[in-house]
């Protein structure tokens, strides 16, 4: 199993990519920081949360508000685990393109998982808090 799509190209002299260049070819990009990297991990384990939170209830991902185009990115929990992943293991993030028509009510923020999984937490842990101050 591959945590990223598999680039159906790969090897083909008929690619139609294969002319374009990649500017992260001839830019030596610094490694992320041990911060950086640190922020990274905590997005995925994060992420695990949330997807076994909101999956169940029909969330089929997060959307980010894009600092670079100004619109909505919808990331469905396998794509953007895959970002982060590669995000880990290369120090860039990958070249991102808007989702194809996706249902925005299917999507939450980074904020409303957060808040959701905190609530959850709250909700869970309440009953012990009490039982263990009497």
């Amino acid at each position: 199993m591959h945590d990223e799509p598999i680039d159906p190209f790969n090897g083909d002299p008929a690619d139609p990519a294969a002319g374009l260049h990649d500017p992260g070819d001839d830019d030596a990009l610094d490694p992320l920081t041990d911060v950086e990297r640190q922020d990274v991990l905590e997005d995925l384990a994060d992420l695990e949360i949330y997807q076994a939170l909101l999956q169940p209830i029909g969330v089929r991902g997060l959307v980010i508000e894009c600092e670079d185009c100004r619109e909505p990115h919808y990331f469905d929990w396998d794509l953007l685990r895959g970002n982060l992943r590669h995000l880990l293991n290369s120090g860039r993030p990958r070249v991102h393109e808007p989702a194809y028509d996706p249902d925005p009510d299917h999507y939450v923020s980074w904020d409303y998982a957060r808040g959701y999984a905190d609530g959850v937490h709250d909700t869970l842990t309440e009953g012990t808090d009490e039982s263990s101050e009497s």
